[in-house]
């Protein structure tokens, strides 16, 4: 935790002066100092509803930032097991949460750690989209790679929300000071036909060739519930029902997939802009970062037609597809 006594107001001045006063104190006491909730609030003179308030919101963005060093004893076992069961150079495991977005936040951002060592100037990363690979972004140590390029493994959807794959992967490039190449159309095209016109558009073609020549590749994948932001678009909203009935389990970019990992036979696969699994799977380095139970079976497709090298996810989801 980056967090210091020089950080703070002297004690004599006012509690309320600034939010951030407020919020640096708040801070350093619980997170630091280990004083009670209760003691915060009546040594600033404010109610224990609003430390309370203040606590969780530092803790989910980014303010503090706390290095647990002691693994997991049976993490570390989900890990070795997934690590031999399916081939992989990696796995992360993190404890399994219940409070809505936590578990998300964990994987998140043990996948930037995993990530972040893996980056070296003149590498090429390709990122996907989606509200976990924008919790990795802070993990990422900022620095200037030129050399280097980050490039969009898919098209974004129309509206922004903080983790469309535009946001995403510019976040990236902001963090290693590197370009970004687009692949800037929308992930799903009317027709099969207008997709492939738009291909062979020299600016969306470079995108497409610098995505499949990453060196380096970071994604997540969705399943079919409505807990899945892509499922909830109006486009594959209408074509659930088909896409189950194809045997889909899930998607990896946007592509869907059956339990095995081969992609379904259904049009929606004819119309997505990404580059396809079997290109991911031929990026020599690659991370996927997923995780809950409602996951397991297309982490486990995933995994089983050896599409990523790498793996993060949640404990529950490890043992499901262990």
């Amino acid at each position: 935790m980056n967090l210091s006594r020089a950080d703070l107001p002297s004690t004599e001045s006012r509690p309320d002066d600034t939010s951030d006063h407020v919020r640096a104190r708040i801070a350093w006491y619980y997170f630091a100092a280990g004083l009670t909730q209760q003691d915060i609030a009546s040594r600033l003179g404010i109610t224990r509803l609003r430390v309370n308030k203040i606590v969780g919101q530092l803790r989910t963005d980014g303010s503090v930032n706390i290095d647990i060093r002691i693994p997991v004893a049976r993490c570390v076992d989900l890990e070795e097991k997934l690590k031999a069961r399916y081939g992989l150079s990696d796995a992360r495991v993190v404890p399994s949460v219940d409070e809505g977005g936590g578990e998300q936040r964990l994987i998140g951002e043990a996948a930037g750690t995993m990530l972040d060592p893996l980056i070296i100037d003149g590498m090429g990363l390709g990122v996907g989209w989606g509200r976990t690979l924008s919790f990795a972004l802070r993990k990422i140590v900022p620095r200037r790679f030129p050399q280097s390029w980050v490039a969009t493994l898919m098209g974004g959807l129309t509206r922004g929300s903080g983790t469309n794959t535009f946001e995403v992967s510019t976040g990236f490039a902001k963090a290693l000071g590197s370009e970004c190449y687009y692949l800037a159309a929308p992930i799903y095209f009317p027709t099969a036909e207008s997709r492939a016109a738009l291909v062979s558009h020299y600016g969306i073609a470079e995108a497409l060739r610098q995505a499949r020549n990453a060196n380096l590749a970071l994604v997540s994948c969705g399943d079919l519930s409505d807990r899945s932001l892509l499922v909830v678009t109006q486009t594959v909203w209408e074509n659930v029902g088909s896409l189950k009935k194809a045997g889909a389990v899930g998607d990896l970019l946007g592509v869907f997939l059956d339990a095995s990992g081969r992609p379904v036979d259904h049009p929606l696969n004819e119309r997505t802009m990404a580059i396809s699994p079997a290109d991911l799977k031929a990026i020599p380095d690659s991370i996927l970062a997923s995780g809950g139970l409602n996951k397991a079976p297309i982490v486990r497709a995933i995994l089983s037609y050896g599409y990523v090298k790498r793996v993060v996810t949640d404990e529950d989801c490890a043992a499901a597809i262990l």
